[in-house]
């Protein structure tokens, strides 16, 4: 179980990215001591458009997310979900989730190439990769997930001793290392092409998700976890 210090600094890291969601959780008396959350993170590259995101049949936002979109925490009472998620050209895809009380699942939507079959054209399919937090300890890590093309990267970190530390980042998987330095922008390259840095403060888990642009090319983009993350 999450403590109270984590959920008030997880509270106030996401604000005014904080969603709740009226139409789901109201009349339902479930203050936010009582609130599970469910974080989402756009890896969509292929479709065009905004990507809609859908908790029990109901938008989460009228406008949509666009690609490289990270939320903060949509509060919601603990229950079952089905999340949807559509995107024009590309096939909606949708997940079941169990929400917990002072727990935060992370759902990270991305496109897959599905080639043609006697029964059907070839498309692309909307996958969704559930990352579950697990208690952190009070250590500075780097935790790399890919959603990339690629079955597996390695991605390298340049740490406080002035040495690149490779990291082996597999599809659809969590790689995590230790981050030896207190605060700054640790950096962040793969194939010798940067990679967005991550702004290291506090002690926590500082996330990259590694994903494609609509051209094909590596891309990343960081939050700060307060708990662990693991595959779900």
């Amino acid at each position: 179980m999450i403590s109270n210090r984590h959920l008030a600094a997880l509270i106030a890291a996401v604000i005014p990215g904080l969603v709740w969601l009226g139409g789901v959780a109201a009349g339902q008396d479930a203050g936010p001591d009582r609130c599970g959350f469910v974080r989402l993170l756009d890896a969509v590259s292929a479709g065009t458009g905004k990507l809609d995101c859908l908790i029990d049949g109901q938008p989460v936002r009228q406008e949509g997310y666009q690609l490289g979109n990270v939320t903060g925490g949509i509060a919601l009472k603990p229950n079952a979900y089905t999340v949807r998620f559509r995107r024009d050209g590309v096939t909606a895809g949708q997940t079941q989730v169990n929400v917990l009380a002072n727990e935060t699942m992370i759902l990270i939507p991305y496109a897959e190439w599905v080639p043609a079959t006697e029964q059907e054209a070839a498309h692309w399919q909307m996958r969704i990769l559930r990352l579950k937090q697990h208690e952190a300890d009070d250590k500075r890590t780097a935790s790399f997930v890919s959603v990339a093309r690629e079955a597996e990267l390695t991605v390298e970190i340049l740490q406080a001793n002035g040495k690149w530390e490779s990291i082996l980042v597999k599809r659809l998987a969590i790689a995590r290392t230790a981050i030896r330095q207190a605060r700054g922008y640790l950096r962040v390259r793969c194939n010798d092409q940067p990679l967005t840095s991550v702004s290291v403060a506090a002690a926590g888990n500082f996330v990259s998700v590694l994903y494609n642009d609509a051209t094909g090319v590596l891309r990343s983009i960081n939050f700060q976890d307060y708990k662990y993350l693991s595959e779900q």
